[in-house]
């Protein structure tokens, strides 16, 4: 069975450059955007059988998963009219 990956870069695909930047000066988003990619990482391999867990236990971390993206996009969003990281923010 194919299980489809959910990396940021592939959601976020204009917003490359601001998301290395963050993650070089923005401790906290680089903290959340580890913590997205080893959750979805753990996701796949139980999708995929590798490791295992009961649905209801997945379906927790699906969840964890898009409270995380969606935190991670309020931030690219509020940085993105930035024009140097908070001098007019």
């Amino acid at each position: 069975m194919y299980v489809e990956h959910h990396p940021l870069i592939k959601d976020f695909p204009e917003m490359r450059e601001k998301m290395q930047e963050l993650r070089q000066t923005d401790a906290h988003f680089a903290r959340l955007a580890e913590t997205y990619e080893n959750l979805d990482k753990q996701i796949c391999r139980i999708e995929d059988g590798i490791e295992l867990l009961d649905d209801a236990a997945l379906g927790a971390l699906k969840v964890e998963r898009v409270a995380l993206k969606d935190e991670i996009a309020g931030l690219l969003k509020k940085s993105k009219g930035s024009c140097c990281g908070g001098c007019c923010g």
